[in-house]
């Protein structure tokens, strides 16, 4: 994956777009607490320390982070902390940068507190039992979301193996496109899977797919071509299942020919009328379920002399999950009809899964200087989008997936609506990290976050931190 620069401000603008924070768990266990100007100074009561750390909370180059200071870590950007079972541990944070900071680790109800004055040091002691993995993190509202965690390993910790199928469709995984051609046949060939997807580290969910991921793959057509659709419906389903095409001239869609019993397969055909982004999806009863659990995607109709070079591609869709537990619950999750009736989902997720383009290999890429073009949809069932990238403005919007208009120019957020779609093209000018929300930004609490990561040198004539004059 390409490396990038970032550039973080201090500004508290800055630290809000970055994304809303995650709170504190509300287990405890008994953890002493020290306020503390010297390091050197131990309280008289303290009790013997097996291992001990010290973290410097920092804003620099490397973004909202822990620092490790001193030792193995001295250097180490959101150092791995370990120990071993019974161990009595001493952790000493020095806030860095004068901003508001913590350290908090759920598990064992430790918090130092908030810290606020620049220089100040505060020191947690607790002793941890079983082996485990444990998460430290600062949990001032969007640092932990903009990078600011590592991992406590207590003992001998084996890597947890993978439960669920990655069911996340790699925004760069998109057909050709179609360009300048004759109208033609174009068949398409999906299939119905139902899988126990990964939802989140350690969290699965029973999906339903088009051909295995979320959402489904982007089908390319051009204006005038005649479309074979074929719908395989896995042997192994428990649901009946279908399409309905928005790009389709006909009752539902394509749905009332494609209604498909599990291990059954059916087909129609239809002509591309009209260019445009097109989201397709389930319409089997009760719809609004099987589009949440992931039945979705986009067909892009070209108009006759295709669309303009840009340097990439990306395909996301947005989506709500449903889950009968709370977020951040471990195990597999049960779908809640209850909560999808009331609109109240328990993840938003960008193609699948919670912070599932922010992971190595699923980001966005580009180089200082190139186009990036985002073919956009919400898939749904419920919930409207309001798609920004922060730090960037979208130099063309193709409103409602409407490619024949003129596009509107200088656009910060997008609204697109459940079963709508966008086009967006923009140069990226400068490196760094880009966010990709829905400006709903609570909901970036809930998994809904994404990365272009934009490679390349500095360019100080357009953005740098400090003043332009003395």
């Amino acid at each position: 994956m390409i490396k990038a620069q970032r550039i973080w401000g201090l500004s508290l603008l800055v630290l809000l777009t970055l994304g809303l924070g995650a709170c504190a768990g509300n287990r405890s266990m008994a953890a002493q607490q020290v306020d503390k100007v010297d390091t050197q100074t131990q309280p008289a009561d303290a009790v013997a320390v097996d291992v001990s750390y010290t973290l410097e909370t920092s804003t620099g180059a490397h973004g909202l982070v822990f620092m490790g200071s001193g030792g193995d870590i001295d250097g180490i950007v959101n150092p791995t902390l370990t120990a071993q079972p019974g161990d009595t541990i001493e952790i000493t944070v020095i806030n860095g940068d004068g901003v508001l900071h913590d350290l908090t680790i759920d598990e064992f109800g430790v918090t130092t507190g908030e810290m606020t004055e620049k220089g100040l040091q505060k020191t947690v002691r607790f002793t941890v039992g079983e082996a485990g993995s444990f998460v430290y993190y600062c949990a001032v509202p969007g640092h932990r979301q903009a990078g600011m965690f590592g991992t406590l390993t207590v003992g001998d910790v084996a890597a947890a193996p993978a439960v669920g199928t990655d069911i996340v469709h790699n925004p760069a995984d998109i057909p050709q496109p179609v360009g300048a051609r004759p109208p033609q046949t174009v068949q398409v060939a999906l299939e119905a899977k139902e899988v126990t997807g990964q939802l989140a580290d350690g969290v699965t969910y029973s999906y339903f797919t088009f051909n295995g991921t979320v959402p489904g793959p982007l089908v390319g057509v051009r204006v005038g071509d005649t479309v074979e659709v074929k719908l395989a419906n896995a042997a192994d389903s428990q649901f009946s299942h279908s399409i309905d095409l928005h790009a389709v001239t006909g009752p539902g869609g394509g749905a009332v020919f494609t209604e498909t019993l599990p291990g059954e397969e059916s087909a129609f055909t239809f002509k591309a009328l009209a260019e445009g982004i097109y989201v397709y999806h389930c319409a089997t009863p009760s719809v609004p379920h099987h589009i949440t659990n992931g039945m979705y995607g986009l067909i892009l109709v070209e108009p006759e002399e295709g669309l303009a070079p840009v340097d990439h591609e990306y395909y996301v869709m947005q989506g709500e999950l449903y889950t009968a537990q709370p977020y951040g619950t471990t195990g597999h999750l049960d779908f809640s009809a209850d909560k999808l009736s009331h609109e109240t989902p328990e993840y938003y997720v960008f193609n699948g899964a919670d912070g599932a383009l922010t992971k190595e290999g699923n980001t966005l890429t580009a180089q200082v200087g190139e186009t990036v073009r985002i073919f956009f949809g919400v898939g749904g069932s419920n919930k409207t989008s309001s798609f920004h990238v922060i730090g960037e403005i979208f130099d063309r919007v193709y409103t409602f997936g409407s490619l024949l208009s003129e596009p509107l120019t200088n656009v910060q957020t997008v609204t697109v609506p459940p079963g709508g779609a966008v086009m967006v093209e923009f140069q990226v000018d400068v490196p760094g990290r880009y966010l990709l929300v829905d400006h709903a930004l609570s909901r970036t609490e809930r998994g809904l976050v994404g990365y272009l990561v934009v490679d390349g040198p500095e360019q100080p004539e357009i953005f740098y931190q400090g003043m332009a004059s003395p």
